[in-house]
């Protein structure tokens, strides 16, 4: 136990001194790969992976690889778990369970907004370890946002605190979903459970921006399907420390150690994740 301890002090103490560091990796990673790129894509600069939903780009590659080098020379003994270097190799995702660090990164989050010219794409990175969440960043670099959050240390959007609150009485809940295309027959009819009075689903985009939004409390809820580590830890660890909650189709809170039972919810406040799991639950 003790040297379990000694193991997170040291990743705490690494927090307390190089957390500025990392957001200067995230910001050159864009300055250097991302932005350039931006809007001037050429046609041979984009592939699908698994279907027309499913685009990687240069970007999102050379990014990848920038923050790779990155991180693991900021944290000695880390690993990195990216989305591109676990479609070359599945195999390398399950680093998320082992004993070392790990740094959990989506180098474009948004792809297809990235490709149309819309800015409402963004970078996603976390630090966990044994997952367990201890500090991410979400960066939106076209619109020139950080949010960051540390485990009980709170979250923050370009230095600013954020809170995200309790939805408005009476007002319909404003539900971020999954794109129908990234669900199953049985997590529609879940899906469905939301289409009812009182709620107002829509179709998500960027999941991080979509997490940030729930932890800045100008959206209620999201319902996602996937567990993709790289797509939910830097949100879930954001909305968590912005006092929000979350919840997987049994109760349980979500775990980006994967086994989620789907879909599940990240909400502003965990009545609001015991709302949108029931109505899920409901249309199951």
């Amino acid at each position: 136990m003790g040297g379990m301890i000694e193991e997170m002090e040291t990743i705490d103490e690494f927090l307390a001194h190089h957390s500025a560091d990392v957001e200067e990796a995230v910001r050159k990673a864009a300055a250097a790969e991302i932005m350039p790129r931006f809007r001037t894509l050429a046609a041979h600069e984009v592939d699908e992976k698994d279907g027309p939903h499913d685009l990687v780009t240069d970007a999102d590659r050379k990014a990848e690889l920038y923050l790779t080098e990155a991180l693991g020379a900021l944290l000695p003994g880390s690993v990195v778990v990216g989305e591109e270097a676990v479609h070359a190799n599945p195999a390398t995702y399950e680093a998320i369970q082992g004993d070392a660090p790990v740094w959990i990164v989506d180098p474009v989050d948004g792809t297809r907004q990235f490709v149309r010219g819309e800015d409402g794409f963004c970078m996603l990175v976390a630090l966990a370890r044994r997952g367990v969440l201890l500090a991410s960043w979400t960066y939106a670099p076209a619109l020139d946002q950080l949010a960051t959050a540390v485990r009980g240390g709170g979250a923050f959007l370009d230095g600013e605190r954020l809170f995200a609150g309790a939805p408005t009485p009476g007002r319909d809940l404003t539900v971020a979903t999954s794109h129908p295309d990234y669900t199953t027959d049985e997590q529609k009819h879940a899906l469905l459970g939301l289409w009812t009075d009182g709620v107002a689903p829509r179709p998500c985009g960027s999941a991080g921006l979509e997490y940030l939004a729930v932890a800045r409390g100008e959206s209620d809820a999201t319902a996602f399907s996937w567990e993709a580590a790289w797509d939910h830890a830097a949100g879930i660890l954001l909305v968590e420390e912005a006092g929000g909650a979350h919840l997987t189709l049994t109760g349980e809170p979500f775990r980006i150690t994967g086994g989620n039972s789907l879909p599940f919810t990240a909400a502003r406040d965990a009545a609001t994740a015991r709302r949108v799991v029931g109505l899920l639950s409901a249309g199951a």
